[in-house]
C-alpha cells in the first residue's frame, strides 16, 4: 500500500527546499560568479524532463559546459574528461553542486526533494530508448521526480548505457514508489547528506 501523506511531503519538500535556499545563498553566488568569470554564457542550464504523470517541465542546473558545446536534447551523455564540460563545470559534477538550482523546481512543485531522478524524454538504455528497454518505463512518473533517490542512494546513478545499471535504476525507482513513505524519504535524504557533503 502506498502510506504517503501527500499534504506531508509537500510540507517536507517545500520547507526542505525553502530552507536550503536560504542557506545555500552564499554558495549559490559563489559558483554563480565563478561560472560567469570563467566562461561565456549564462549561468543556469535548463532542460526539459519529464516530470509528473509524463509532463515535461524546464529543470534548472548550473551550467557546467561551454554554451557552445552544451547539448540541450540531454541525449548524448557525459563521458569522463569531457570536452564540453568547464573547469568550474567539472568541479561542479564531482561535488553534484550543479545540481542545488532544482530546488527552485522543488518550489515550483515540479518536483520533490524524493523520488525517481528525472529524465531527459528519448534517454537512452543499454543504447535503445528507455520506453522500449522496458516497457514498465513510464510508471517512474506516477510520482513527482527528486533531486534524490533510492536508485542515487542505492548507487546506481550516471549513465545508463550499460544494460544492467539502466535495468537497476529502474527497479529502485518503482521500488520507492511501491514504498513511499515520509519515513523512506527522510532516510533517503539523510544518505544523500552523508554521500554527499561528508
Amino acid at each position: 500500500g502506498n502510506a504517503v501523506n501527500p499534504g506531508l511531503k509537500k510540507t517536507l519538500d517545500l520547507r526542505g527546499a525553502g530552507t536550503a535556499l536560504v542557506l545555500l545563498i552564499p554558495l549559490f553566488i559563489a559558483i554563480a560568479a565563478a561560472i560567469k568569470l570563467t566562461s561565456r554564457g549564462p549561468v543556469l542550464f535548463r532542460q526539459r524532463r519529464y516530470g509528473l504523470d509524463g509532463e515535461t517541465f524546464t529543470l534548472l542546473k548550473f551550467r557546467s559546459m561551454h554554451v557552445e558545446r552544451c547539448d540541450a536534447s540531454g541525449v548524448a551523455q557525459t563521458v569522463p574528461d569531457d570536452p564540453r564540460v568547464t573547469v568550474v563545470g567539472a568541479f561542479l559534477r564531482r561535488s553534484n553542486f550543479d545540481e542545488l538550482p532544482q530546488l527552485i523546481n522543488v518550489l515550483r512543485g515540479e518536483m520533490s526533494l524524493v523520488g525517481p531522478r528525472p529524465h531527459v524524454p528519448g534517454m537512452l538504455a543499454a543504447g535503445v530508448p528507455y520506453e522500449t528497454f522496458d516497457p514498465r518505463y513510464m510508471d517512474r512518473h506516477r510520482v513527482r521526480p527528486g533531486i534524490t533517490g533510492l536508485a542515487q542512494v542505492n548507487g546506481f546513478r550516471g549513465e545508463t548505457k550499460d544494460a544492467y545499471a539502466a535495468h537497476m535504476r529502474l527497479e529502485n525507482d518503482l521500488d520507492y514508489i511501491q514504498r513511499q513513505s515520509l519515513r523512506l524519504d527522510i532516510r533517503i535524504l539523510a544518505a544523500t547528506m552523508v554521500r554527499e557533503f561528508l
